[in-house]
């Protein structure tokens, strides 16, 4: 752990110091590390739709890792090259990202769901020379043909697939030894490329020591994650920054076995089920998986979980999220807060601090987070402003691969800014308002979409809401809800009007939705966000 031991935020802040080595290397840290320390102790379960369970020792890791490093080694991979996983949780997915930076080798994860022009365009981006995936992804990369000319190798976990060589018959004939090579903690290590609000999507850059600049974040938002008995799961997918470095190679590098299942469809009764079968003690729960898993009747009387910790992030969690969790866990969910360039710097820690709903937490040691105007100038307590995080920094990305340009915009001096408005409180407490883009103007208040849905899902009827800003002549903007209803309750103007009521009589007469409009789904991010652009387009197309 880096995280001393403390009794408060204050004791913590104070006694903490990094520790960042000169040379590092990620893929030798989370598994070779304990491997020889302990080679027999469990480091991953892979659990499969139908319930067979398999369970991987650190020494199965660093075996299996090693394997594919000599695999891809004598297929020319070479340091610096980029290597995609297009994998979703699974044995191969830790093995392969394992593997590559041991070879000092880029890694790109990839989410499985991406259609052929997504994929297209990352692997060209980066000029991948392998991609490691299934059966699905082999198909789609068929298609892109001469498309990736760098593209030289294809590997199949699911066997040969066309040009995808079957992995496991390949890795079967290398050796289960093999000599790291020696990354300074600066090198790069992962690209992972981030949606963004405008223009193609961007390659966040991360150095090995992007691991170390997580953990102090990880083991705050788990009530310092890493006590014996500890066993991690996230319904988060490891391509992205919450599945990667929030859970799977944290836990991997602090000794926590991690679980990993892939439901076909994510379903608040299998998540449920899971907690318990698998005996979970910490999970990270994005906030749309607990509103789904908040609809589901009868918890208590139909599954037996001993969670320890609950950590939230990618939205605001609400006062009345925090209360379903402390009725159905028995304990306070723990929010923080981050974005793939600059991750984890702000949480809470039920553990050491009081919980405040609505408010994301305080910076996390070693990490500088202020409130600053687009020059970078910091502003005055509870002041609305960018969200920004000061340079050096270990979480911090590199740059953007090969858009200088955009690398620049990122910074206003040394301060990297999120993209984010929030505020700052006297005793540096952080309030997540919205993504720049988000925030409604309307009368000249400048309104937060969080407080709105957290305040809208309080209602009986509903199950999610996104809100929006939607052009108005007279008030530059009015508040519009997108609700989806839950079951037994039907789409009428009388229960818009009740619902837009319900939360005038709440939060304030500016802040209520003037347009309520029932759909039968909200456009989500692939990590469980509402896709406000989408919500703002439509907005604008209603007039």
């Amino acid at each position: 752990m880096l995280l001393p031991e403390a009794e408060s935020y204050e004791d913590l802040t104070r006694k903490f110091r990094w520790n960042i080595p000169q040379k590092f290397n990620m893929g030798v840290a989370v598994c070779d590390a304990w491997a020889d320390r302990e080679p027999a102790r469990e480091a991953l379960v892979y659990v499969e739709e139908n319930g067979d369970t398999a369970r991987y020792s650190y020494a199965d890791l660093r075996r299996l890792s090693n394997q594919l490093a000599n695999l891809l080694a004598d297929r020319g991979v070479l340091p610096g090259d980029r290597i995609g996983v297009l994998l979703p949780q699974r044995p191969e997915t830790a093995f392969a990202h394992i593997a590559a930076l041991k070879l000092g080798a880029i890694t790109i994860p990839l989410f499985t769901l991406f259609g052929e022009e997504a994929l297209e365009y990352r692997l060209r981006d980066s000029g991948a020379k392998v991609v490691i995936t299934d059966a699905s992804g082999a198909a789609k990369l068929a298609k892109l043909g001469d498309h990736l000319p760098q593209l030289t190798t294809i590997f199949c976990v699911d066997g040969e697939d066309g040009a995808a060589q079957d992995l496991a018959s390949h890795m079967a004939g290398h050796q289960d030894t093999f000599t790291p090579f020696e990354t300074a903690v600066e090198d790069p290590a992962i690209i992972i490329y981030t949606s963004g609000t405008t223009g193609q999507p961007k390659g966040a850059l991360h150095a090995h020591r992007v691991l170390l600049g997580h953990l102090p974040g990880v083991e705050m938002s788990h009530d310092f994650l890493g006590q014996p008995g500890d066993r991690i799961w996230t319904p988060a997918d490891w391509a992205w920054i919450g599945g990667l470095l929030d859970v799977l190679m944290p836990a991997l590098f602090l000794g926590v076995p991690v679980v990993a299942c892939r439901f076909g469809k994510f379903t608040a009764e299998a998540a449920f089920q899971l907690l318990e079968n698998q005996k979970i003690r910490n999970t990270f729960l994005p906030p749309t998986a607990l509103k789904m898993m908040r609809q589901v009747p009868d918890i208590g009387d139909r599954w037996h979980f001993d969670l320890r910790s609950v950590a939230s992030g990618g939205e605001t969690l609400g006062a009345e999220l925090i209360a379903w969790g402390r009725k159905t866990f028995g304990l306070t969910i723990n929010e923080f807060y981050g974005q793939t360039e600059c991750n984890m710097i702000v949480s809470s820690c039920s553990r050491i601090m009081e919980s405040r709903p609505g408010i994301m937490g305080r910076a996390v040691p070693g990490h500088e987070v202020a409130v600053v105007d687009d020059t970078g100038a910091i502003l005055p307590a509870n002041t609305l402003g960018n969200i920004a995080v000061k340079r050096p920094d270990p979480v911090m990305f590199l740059k953007y691969w090969n858009n200088p340009e955009a690398t620049e915009k990122k910074f206003a001096g040394d301060w990297l800014l999120t993209g984010d408005t929030g505020l700052e409180d006297d005793d540096g407490w952080l309030q997540f308002v919205g993504r720049d883009d988000d925030v409604i103007t309307s009368s000249g208040y400048r309104i937060g979409p969080g407080e709105i849905e957290d305040c809208l899902i309080r209602h009986p009827a509903v199950a999610l809401a996104g809100v929006v800003g939607k052009p108005d002549q007279q008030r530059t903007e009015i508040v519009k809800a997108y609700i989806v209803l839950k079951e037994g309750f039907e789409p009428t103007e009388a229960l818009g009007k009740e619902i837009a009521d319900f939360v005038k009589t709440r939060l304030a007469a500016h802040e209520y939705p003037r347009e309520v409009a029932f759909v039968d789904a909200l456009p989500m991010t692939t990590t469980g966000k509402v896709i406000r652009k989408e919500l703002r387009a439509r907005a604008e197309q209603e007039g």
